[in-house]
């Protein structure tokens, strides 16, 4: 159950770096408008073939999709969320602060 929760998240992420909404997803994957949105939610899961379509639609290999060395994906669908509530001078505040903390480690 875990890992589905990992994909669905994965999945929101890299639609939301992307700035598509899922309805958009979906049908640009010939789906119902409702695919990935009940993907992210936990109630369906891709079959093998729709999964290498997503991973086209991303440009990405499914070994991407799946590197969480490379990404902290379980939180990165929620940051941007919150991210996306801020204004231009809070966005500029969160961006020194995430450069200072990352040439700090």
């Amino acid at each position: 159950m875990y890992e589905e929760e990992l994909f669905a998240k994965r999945l929101e992420q890299l639609r939301l770096e992307k700035n598509v909404s899922a309805r958009e997803m979906s049908l640009a994957l010939g789906q119902n408008p409702s695919y990935i949105n009940r993907i992210e939610s936990g109630k369906a899961l891709p079959s093998l073939s729709l999964f290498f379509y997503i991973c086209d639609y991303f440009q990405i290999t499914p070994k991407d999709f799946f590197n969480d060395e490379k990404n902290n994906f379980y939180y990165t669908g929620e940051l941007i969320r919150e991210i996306q509530k801020l204004t231009g001078p809070q966005a500029q505040h969160l961006l020194a602060v995430i450069r200072d903390i990352n040439h700090s480690t």
